[in-house]
């Protein structure tokens, strides 16, 4: 039977990981998974978590199972911090799940049970991961160029009623652009005119403009739209990676609905992992549920926040200084963890190949994965690909 088995393929972040790994180059640099790092590249565990791991420990609270929905604590607190007080309670059912991943899934075969036919349009170009989630879930994916704003509202006017369009609320991946509050609200009309359903990919809420103005696009949504699906990740914004947490939040007008929706990702999850983890989501509740320990949870992510828009700040300054304008004209733009570069597949070869800076073929970078000492390195590196003469402009 095994030897039947087609030859599948090979993750590319993942292929490009284990490639960094075997590079024996001193000077080598790692920015292809979205992992935050501190100035000494280590992905550090936030005070706020270690104090709640603490708490949680001393407690040494039982580890029996917490049932198909999860810790409902912090399903309740996860939508509490999303929807903040505008959005009543009663309009939504949350679910925790395997990180943002898990959500994403666990609402594709909910789509798929609701509208067996429907389609997922997804930004081109999206996440890597987002196309293969909802494929594997069996519905059909169409893509929608992200553009300006009118070729972004444009782009999604072929959307039909029922169909889903993932939009992620904050700090694009793999772009860095979103919309603006004015081409959020276009948005927001041609869903309400056209039935579409947005499904919203929140990941990095927290690190663009900051917690509530990462959060404002989909609070927006939520407050016009009769039906709203958001996928919510703590990997990036909690630093909870290998921790596995997030949860799926259902929004509609009719609770009949939502009993409905709550029962059908239970039984979803229940087929494929029954349970999420606890530990996650223990933390988080008990982030979320202290004041004290909220606040410093907060002042951490903006310290996060204010480190990222400083690497790139730093990055496009050095840029300009060499010469290479366009690129540095690009990374004005963009925010979060990400940054895509005017770069194609071939100058992401050589800039693996020659100067040892690991990024997607695609052009994209993590930001947040830079060391300030890092930065000249990147620079000239880029420069060199772009054909840039910086030695002539540095002499």
């Amino acid at each position: 039977m095994l030897e039947l088995l087609p030859a599948p393929p090979v993750d590319p972040l993942w292929d490009l990981t284990a490639e960094y790994a075997a590079d024996p180059r001193p000077e080598r640099l790692d920015l292809v998974l979205g992992v935050y790092r501190d100035d000494s590249g280590t992905t550090p565990v936030m005070a706020a978590v270690r104090e709640a791991e603490a708490r949680l420990a001393e407690r040494a609270e039982s580890k029996e199972y917490r049932g198909l929905s999860g810790n409902t604590r912090f399903n309740r607190s996860m939508q509490d911090l999303v929807l903040g007080a505008g959005i009543p309670a009663e309009r939504a059912v949350t679910v925790q799940t395997v990180a943002g991943t898990g959500a994403l899934r666990l609402l594709a075969d909910l789509v798929r049970q609701s509208y067996p036919g429907t389609t997922v349009w997804i930004s081109d170009p999206a996440y890597v991961n987002h196309r293969p989630i909802l494929e594997a879930a069996g519905l059909k994916v169409r893509t929608y160029a992200l553009g300006d704003g009118a070729d972004l509202v444009d782009g999604l006017r072929a959307a039909r009623r029922d169909d889903v369009v993932l939009l992620q609320g904050c700090c694009h991946n793999p772009t860095g652009v979103d919309p603006t509050p004015e081409e959020w609200l276009a948005l927001a009309d041609l869903a309400a005119r056209n039935g579409w359903v947005p499904l919203i990919d929140l990941a990095y809420h927290g690190l663009g403009d900051g917690l509530e103005a990462d959060l404002a696009a989909t609070r927006m949504l939520a407050s016009r739209l009769p039906e709203l699906l958001i996928a919510v990740s703590c990997s990036k914004n909690f630093g909870l990676y290998a921790d596995r947490t997030g949860c799926a939040m259902v929004l509609s007008s009719s609770k009949a609905a939502l009993r409905q929706v709550e029962t059908t990702l239970q039984n979803a999850a229940r087929t494929l992992y029954s349970m999420p983890p606890e530990h996650g989501a223990a933390v988080v509740a008990t982030v979320l549920e202290d004041g004290a320990l909220h606040s410093l949870w907060r002042a951490e992510l903006d310290a996060m926040r204010g480190r990222i828009a400083e690497n790139r700040a730093a990055l496009a300054d050095h840029l300009e200084a060499l010469g290479a304008e366009r690129a540095a004209r690009s990374l004005a733009h963009q925010k979060g963890m990400f940054s895509t570069l005017p770069l194609t597949p071939d100058d992401m070869r050589r800039l693996r190949r020659q100067y040892a800076v690991y990024g997607t073929t695609g052009g994209r970078i993590n930001i947040a994965g830079l060391s300030a000492r890092h930065v000249p390195h990147l620079a000239a590196s880029l420069a060199a690909v772009l054909s840039v003469d910086f030695e002539a402009v540095r002499s």
